[in-house]
């Protein structure tokens, strides 16, 4: 039997440990549909991408102002801010 480098030996060492940790990482993220008791908190406004919608206005104003633009989500007027 033929005698194995040492940085071969590491290689395959490296190798064996992505894959573990692959295999690991592909099991711990299962999707699964959530649980009766579980819908309620996902259901919270705070979970939601867009929770906070006068804060989103606001940002939304202050973008039309400074970019001297409007249309394209629903916001009328002018670029300078008073509508």
């Amino acid at each position: 039997m033929k005698a194995v480098s040492l940085p071969r030996r590491r290689a395959r060492g490296a190798m064996a440990a992505v894959g573990a940790l692959i295999a690991l990482a592909s099991t711990g993220c299962a999707m699964q549909p959530p649980q009766p008791w579980e819908k309620g908190a996902l259901a919270r406004p705070e979970m939601t991408m867009g929770g906070d919608v006068l804060g989103d206005r606001f940002a939304q104003h202050i973008y039309t102002s400074k970019e001297n633009a409007s249309g394209g989500n629903g916001v009328g007027g002018g670029g300078c801010g008073c509508n």
